[in-house]
Order: C-alpha cells, then structure tokens, then sequence
C-alpha cells in the first residue's frame, strides 16, 4: 500500500507532496517552511528518503535543499539544471526506489515546457504507474507557463509542452493520478485548475494540449499568458544559489515612534489587517495587503525588491502566519512588527486615516459627476469588459504610476475588492481622496454603469 499526502500552498496557489509507503516516503516540490513537510512524514511515522524537485522553481523559494539537509534524504534535482549546491543529478528514464517493502519506485519523465528541464516523476507501484507528479507541466484542465524562463524561448517551449503532455497520455495509464505543483492560483499557470483533481484519462479528454494540435495549441496558449509578477525575477536564481534556512522567530517589537520613523525614511509599513477594519482607521501612510488574502504575491510583486517592511498585524498568529507566507517569496525577515490596534501604532496626538468603501451601485449614482474611475485589474481582465471611461492602470504597476492618475476623487475598483483594498491605501498613503469599490465586477453592468468590451 502507498500514500500521497497533499501538502496546501494555498497563498501561492501551489501543492507539494508526501508520497511513501510504509517506512519511507518522497516529498516533492516542498515549501521553503518545510516543518509542515517534516510534520506530515512524523504524522505518517515515515523516514524522507527523497527529496526532488520537478524544475528550478519560478514563483517560490524552494524548501527541498534545507530538508534534503535536515533529514539526509537524496536531493534530486533535474541534470540540465544549473544550481551551485551538490545534488543527485536526475535524467530522464532514472529510478530511484522509495519503499521497498511497498514496491515503490519513482521514475523520471523528461517533460520540458514550463522550464526547458523541467522533469515529471511517475511514482510505480510493483512496475505500474499510479501517480504522477507534474509540477508544472500537465496541470489539472491546462499547463504550466512556458514564457517564464526567456522570451526568446517562449514558443518553443509552449511545442515542447504540447509534447510532453502527449508523452504522458501516451506512457501512462488512464487511471493515473495527476498531481501537480501549479495550477491552483498561482502565475505559473497559463490558466486554473478545472477542478482538485484528474487523471491522464479525465485530462485526455479536457486538457487542449490533448485535445488539440500542436498549431492551434499553442496559438492559444500564447493568446491567454498574462502578466507576470515582478519578484519572479528573484526565485529562480535564489533556487539555483541554494536558499537558506528560514528564520520565523517573532520581529523586533516597533512602537509608534518606530514606525512613524520607518514611514518617514520611506519604508513599507504594511497592515495586515481585513481592507474593512483598514478603511475605517489606520496609520497615515501605511499600506492594506490582507492577510487572508494572496499576501504574498502582491506584495512581493509590488514592493521594490530589498526595501525593508514594517507589519502591523491584529494578533501575534496573524503576524507568524503572514511570515510564514512571506519567507516562501524570498521576504525572509521583517524589520520590525507591532500588534493590536492602530490606536496603539499611531503617535499619541495622532488622527488615524480613513477613506470610504463603496459598491458599484453607489457609483453609478456619481459616475456623472466627473469622478475619477479607476481600473486595476490585469489587462486580460479588462480586455472582457470594463466601465465606459474609466482609467486603467493595474494595481501592481499603481505604486509607479500614481501621477497618472487623474485629479478628482478616485473610485478604484477590481475584480472582486481585495486588489482595489491595496490600491486605494497606495493612493490613501499619497494623499489622495479615494473611495474603494469592495464588490464583484459583474455587479457593474447590473447597477447601470456602461461596460464596453474590446
């Protein structure tokens, strides 16, 4: 018998996985806070053996060197990859065994595409594929990016995905669990999963890079590549370097006087805080990324690569969950943190900042009253539909493009609330009168405002 345990990366929109047998087991693509990896192998009652990566990640710092280190497990990473550490080089056909007392063995399927070495591991039960990690190659209904690694190589790579795909479907049972590493929100993904799980049958008949020729594939594929996100530039070389153990003690404590003095030198004081809880009081200057939402991608995205952060968090787990997100983008130690309320951060004599939250149909009542609408939504996003007027800037180049916004009162809106919540404190910190619009895109049309498509 065998198992394969699912281990969540929720905020990225990634899963890594435990797979094994009775006494050993193999984790794959694992997280940078690899407690929760070691935490399910003691839960399992089972040694890591393996540890292996399916490509040199672009959107996450990886835990597999720290855990390969911890546990003494073989480290096998793809033979084409360039990394500065000593690791078991992996080609393609190679075997390695997992549980001998359960017949387990991993095998490695070169499955280029996504990265031009990214490699798939079919796990075999006495000889028969039963699973198969994908990392970011076939994922559950699409694939992984193929634009991530050089641009030149872009459509190239999108072929090379079409045919590994095919070599999966082709050398694997239909009843072959798929389990991939990307997929799930996150960026790496040329779209999102259709569902929590497949198998190479269920993707033959769904998945375009199956059901489609090379052609028209990839013209497809090259069609619906979105944005990708800034800090992306600084995982694949921090993944080839070798990342360090991570640190997840508790900050420095800052007091009021602190941070007014970290916000005067001009660094990043983010409050972690629900975007309601923010627009109703918070610290001058400071800026909402929540923490219950993709708190890591955006503010990785959006923060200038090095610049120190300040977070402001209601309570002391809120504050360790937020670390534990951050660490896994390569933000590894906050300058320094405070918790409570924003009465407690703010200097005593010192009004808080607020600005007013609003629905769509609050502004189809003043869209004629020459406000200022503001989009910051992707370009994909807006491309299907978008109010009539309105000024688009996406919310992850907002904090470069603040003099582009046009003067008047602001309402900036999303697709949903969250991203507006981060723009409107970017624009809130720089002085302006702004309004959030906390509410879905497709209650635009229904309150009335004009929405056009192009």
């Amino acid at each position: 018998m065998f198992f394969v345990d699912t281990i969540e990366v929720a905020g990225l929109g990634n899963r890594s996985y435990l797979a094994g047998g009775r006494r050993t087991a193999v984790a794959v693509d694992p997280p940078r806070d690899i407690d929760r990896v070691l935490a399910a192998a003691a839960r399992r009652g089972v040694r890591i053996s393996h540890v292996v990566e399916t490509h040199v990640h672009n959107d996450y710092v990886t835990g597999g060197l720290a855990l390969a280190r911890v546990t003494g497990a073989a480290y096998l990473v793809p033979a084409a990859a360039r990394v500065a550490y000593p690791r078991v080089p992996v080609h393609d056909g190679d075997r390695c065994e997992v549980d001998t007392t359960a017949g387990l063995t991993l095998r490695a399927l070169a499955t280029p595409g996504h990265t031009p070495h990214h490699t798939s591991y079919a796990l075999e039960e006495n000889g028969t594929a039963v699973a198969v990690f994908t990392g970011g190659s076939l994922l559950i209904g699409t694939v992984g990016r193929p634009d991530l690694v050089e641009p030149r190589l872009t459509e190239e790579l999108a072929r090379a995905q079409h045919a590994s795909a095919h070599r999966l479907a082709k050398e694997l049972p239909d009843d072959t669990a798929v389990l991939p590493t990307h997929g799930f929100g996150s960026f790496c993904s040329s779209s999102q999963a259709q569902g929590e799980s497949t198998t190479i049958g269920k993707e033959k008949t769904s998945n375009e890079a199956l059901t489609r020729d090379v052609d028209g594939f990839v013209a497809n594929l090259l069609a619906v590549l979105d944005d990708i996100p800034a800090y992306y530039a600084h995982m694949s070389p921090a993944n080839a370097a070798g990342p360090a153990p991570v640190d997840l003690t508790p900050p420095a404590v800052a007091d009021a006087e602190e941070i007014a003095a970290r916000l005067a030198a001009g660094e990043w004081v983010v409050d972690l805080r629900n975007r309601v809880a923010f627009a109703e009081g918070h610290v001058a200057g400071a800026f909402n990324f929540e923490a219950e939402g993709q708190l890591a991608t955006y503010l990785a995205w959006l923060i200038p690569w090095g610049k120190p952060v300040t977070l402001l968090a209601e309570s002391p787990e809120q504050l360790a969950a937020a670390q534990r997100e951050l660490v896994r983008v390569g933000i590894d130690r906050p300058a320094a943190a405070a918790t409570g309320q924003p009465s407690n951060w703010a200097r005593r004599g010192e009004a808080l900042a607020s600005f007013p939250r609003a629905t769509f149909a609050d502004l189809a009542k003043h869209h004629k009253d020459g406000v200022v609408v503001l989009d910051v939504r992707r370009d994909a996003e807006r491309a299907s539909g978008h109010v009539d007027g309105s000024v688009h800037i996406p919310v992850h180049t907002l904090h470069r493009r603040l003099h582009e916004v046009p003067q008047g009162q602001v309402w900036v809106h999303c697709a949903g609330g969250m991203r507006a919540a981060i723009a409107a404190s970017l624009l809130d910190a720089a002085g302006r009168d702004v309004v959030a619009v906390d509410d879905g895109f497709d209650s635009a049309e229904k309150a009335g405002l004009p929405v056009r498509t192009h």
